[in-house]
């Protein structure tokens, strides 16, 4: 019965139709879309989604800030990376250098009952929606001054008070947590939805279609963005997925879910699109399946020393030439006169320094104290006294708490 009710409510809506023997209107413009995405674009091109609502209020400091947060994403990344190579961190790196668009564009956009879940490449949503580079640097490091307290590392960055829930290392496995927090938003009555961003390696994760299910079937504010940098942790999507020609995205209509793509490295695009799945889920509660292509310039993480044999070192240095986030939106504000060149390189060293600045505070930083092992794990550990169990946890023969 309730399968019936949700069709009943879904239908008619443009990108939900059933599976169809043709190609849908929205499979037609993604593939059209898709097909044109290689080619480099006049500034005319770029600007093309510069009069949709979300973009036209756009200030000139809006614009700037807009490139001052991608060219900061970049010097983290950057730093990092270098840190990483002597040796200052451990565990996994992934970079989101060559994607900043994505993460900026979106995150910009959020309400107060907005909230941000991610995968494992997390660095670039933890900086765009506010999170210091000193407490994100420091996380590599491992240090207590983290955002989590050097526990989580690379793959675990956290900023509950912004509404930021992670970082989660589990292939797909962020995408039912978002889809609980999008329940709560509907259960409570509160106008908001939650972003959850995906890789194009998680879109056959059995636990993502079960979301899509549960978001379809009872009408939740949800946004599952596909960062689909087209190659999972090494795999071609060709090699690995099959899919209709809209793309990836396309797959939603089996859930009667809205669907849409953009091109990642034109801001104004991902900010449109997003907008759109945005207003949908706060005015009519209903999910979207947004993927934005998108670029990653090194490998799935630095321990990935296959990156270049996967894919050629002509596409990579064809993206960087011609389709760099960073240098497509200085170009267009360039063109539309809110930067000029030097001002760029201003920005640029600013954060640079920035990054080094960050390198420094989490070197001089502490490593969490011993007594740290078991907080944040289990609830009785926080809050002493208030476990009712007759069992134990302890570490080196004491409770964590004597």
């Amino acid at each position: 019965m309730a399968g019936k009710s949700a069709a009943k409510k879904s239908s008619g809506s443009a990108g939900r139709k059933g599976a169809p023997a043709k190609k849908s209107a929205p499979a037609k413009k993604a593939a059209a879309e898709k097909k044109a995405a290689s080619a480099d674009k006049s500034p005319a091109e770029l600007r093309r989604y510069a009069d949709a609502p979300v973009n036209k209020a756009m200030s000139k400091s809006d614009k700037r800030k807009a490139f001052v947060d991608m060219v900061r994403i970049r010097k983290f990344e950057q730093a990092a990376l270098q840190s990483y190579q002597k040796g200052k961190m451990g565990g996994f790196l992934h970079l989101y250098i060559g994607q900043e668009a994505t993460a900026i564009g979106t995150c910009a956009l959020l309400g107060d009952h907005d909230h941000i879940i991610t995968a494992y490449r997390d660095h670039g949503h933890a900086l765009a929606v506010g999170m210091t580079m000193n407490e994100c640097m420091a996380e590599l490091f491992g240090k207590y001054t983290g955002c989590s307290k050097g526990k989580g590392g690379s793959m675990h960055f956290f900023a509950p008070e912004k509404r930021y829930w992670g970082g989660h290392g589990i292939v797909g496995g962020q995408t039912p947590l978002g889809l609980g927090i999008a329940y709560a938003l509907k259960y409570k009555g509160l106008q908001g939805c939650c972003i959850c961003f995906l890789g194009d390696g998680a879109v056959n994760q059995g636990p993502f279609h079960e979301s899509l299910n549960l978001a379809g079937l009872w009408d939740l504010p949800m946004i599952y963005v596909i960062e689909n940098n087209r190659y999972s942790m090494g795999t071609s999507q060709d090699r690995s997925s099959v899919y209709p020609e809209g793309g990836l995205a396309q797959r939603a209509e089996a859930y009667r879910i809205d669907w849409d793509t953009a091109h990642g490295e034109n801001l104004y695009e991902v900010r449109a699109k997003t907008a759109q799945a945005i207003e949908r889920a706060h005015k009519k509660s209903r999910p979207t399946v947004l993927e934005i292509a998108t670029y990653r310039y090194y490998g799935h993480s630095i321990a990935d020393a296959n990156h270049q044999k996967y894919r050629t070192k002509e596409e990579i240095l064809e993206y960087q030439r011609n389709r760099d986030p960073i240098m497509v939106w200085q170009r267009i504000l360039k063109e539309e006169g809110v930067l000029t060149e030097d001002e760029a390189k201003e920005i640029e060293t600013e954060a640079r320094n920035e990054a080094k600045d960050a390198i420094r505070f989490a070197d001089e930083s502490p490593f969490p104290p011993e007594s740290e092992i078991l907080t944040d794990v289990y609830h009785s550990v926080d809050n002493p006294g208030s476990h009712t169990n007759q069992g134990k946890i302890f570490f080196n023969d004491r409770l964590p708490w004597e």
